[in-house]
């Protein structure tokens, strides 16, 4: 009896970190993680142009859907530019492409690689449980018909397993699992992303009756024959993540695998660092991401 109830306090307690409330009909009433904020499609009167890194604009992606595209384009180039197709993160559950930690590191990463960069609000679960990102992930890589031998694709979080799926940076990739590792048992309760928050997004998001061994989320139970044909890969995490086990193992599985990874394993730092206001956390992502695309 006492499990089943610190079970339920452990699940209340995700639900109260993620700002959102349970309905009936399995759907999730949400409060505000981050603040939104509008496109910026022209430059600001009285603004010099070297003041505002990036304009951007949102397009429709699938009226039915209810998805959308937010466009990134600095403002001092006009040359043809290498495209990045960015998936955000949120566990799947929460965030979109308008929330405001996401906007403005894409913003500046625009500006600073440079590039044009294509920011993509997918379905949410548990109102549509996975494969539901990942086929709006696939719709928006169709959608840019420039030439995909200049493309990247990129994703943070939840954002990063998407990529995955669809291919690849990876910034901090979104991963699990029913067996624990050793960075989960020792970071299960840090102040970023709590272990049972993390349960519980996978929870909602997975199709239903499945388990964290589905592939959608442990991509360490087989190899996808599909790797094989991927030839370069970032992939950045933290020491102080709890999902960097999981990291560390992805990047040996791709390097098997014949893939080139681009491990950047950094000390310390925790999950979703550069969202929280950092700019030395930004910049290293903004150089990181720059370095990756003009040394290909």
């Amino acid at each position: 009896m006492e499990t089943d109830s610190s079970a339920i306090s452990a699940i209340d307690e995700a639900y109260k970190f993620l700002q959102a409330v349970p309905n009936p009909d399995g759907s999730l009433t949400r409060s505000q993680f981050f603040p939104s904020v509008s496109p910026t499609p022209q430059l600001i009167a009285g603004s010099p142009s070297g003041n505002q890194l990036a304009l951007s604009k949102d397009v429709p992606l699938n009226m039915k859907n209810q998805t959308f595209l937010r466009l990134f384009r600095p403002t001092n180039h006009t040359d043809r530019l290498p495209i990045i197709i960015d998936f955000h993160g949120g566990g799947f559950v929460i965030c979109s492409a308008a929330s405001a930690p996401f906007h403005k590191i894409l913003n500046r990463a625009s500006a600073f690689a440079p590039a044009l960069v294509i920011s993509v609000d997918y379905r949410l679960a548990p109102e549509h449980h996975l494969p539901a990102a990942y086929d709006d992930a696939m719709e928006a890589i169709m959608w840019e018909l420039a030439d995909y031998s200049n493309v990247y694709i990129m994703g943070t979080s939840a954002g990063g397993n998407i990529a995955y799926h669809a291919r690849l940076i990876l910034n901090q990739p979104f991963f699990g699992g029913v067996q624990r590792t050793q960075s989960e048992d020792r970071l299960s309760t840090n102040l970023a992303l709590p272990l049972n928050v993390s349960d519980l997004m996978w929870q909602l998001a997975l199709p239903l009756g499945s388990d964290r061994d589905h592939e959608y989320c442990n991509p360490l139970i087989s190899c996808s024959p599909k790797i094989e044909q991927l030839t370069r890969c970032l992939m950045r995490g933290f020491e102080g993540d709890p999902l960097v086990d999981r990291i560390k193992g992805l990047v040996k599985m791709l390097e098997v695998s014949g893939v080139h990874v681009v491990a950047k394993i950094q000390a310390g730092g925790f999950h979703g660092a550069e969202l929280s206001g950092d700019q030395s956390k930004v910049q290293e992502l903004c150089l990181q991401i720059k370095d990756f695309i003009y040394s290909s």
